[in-house]
């Protein structure tokens, strides 16, 4: 296992749990829906990276940076760091953990 399916897998687990906290305090089904949906997708990625497959890493990559735009947005309109500013400083890290282990198997 390497640190690209890591961060996969803590990424997933984040977004899941910061879907269902999104939930519990604001009633937000939105959500509940976009961080279960993005954290399996996320989750699915790092398991099908530990099965070999490669497309694993290419969905973890995406999904990741499209959740980094998506945050850095509601950071520059919110201007509030919970949740919006450690989603997408965590997800930065992710994706360069990511990105970089991509690379090294090339």
């Amino acid at each position: 296992m390497n640190l690209g399916i890591i961060a996969a897998f803590a990424y997933g687990i984040l977004a899941i749990v910061g879907g269902i906290i999104g939930y519990v305090q604001a009633t937000s089904i939105v959500s509940l829906l976009s961080g279960s949906i993005s954290g399996l997708l996320l989750l699915l990625a790092a398991f099908f990276q530990l099965q070999g497959q490669t497309w694993g890493s290419t969905l973890a990559v995406l999904v990741t940076a499209a959740l980094v735009v998506f945050f850095a947005f509601r950071l520059a309109k919110t201007r509030k760091f919970m949740p919006a500013g450690l989603m997408t400083i965590l997800g930065v890290l992710a994706l360069a953990v990511m990105v970089n282990q991509m690379m090294a198997f090339r």
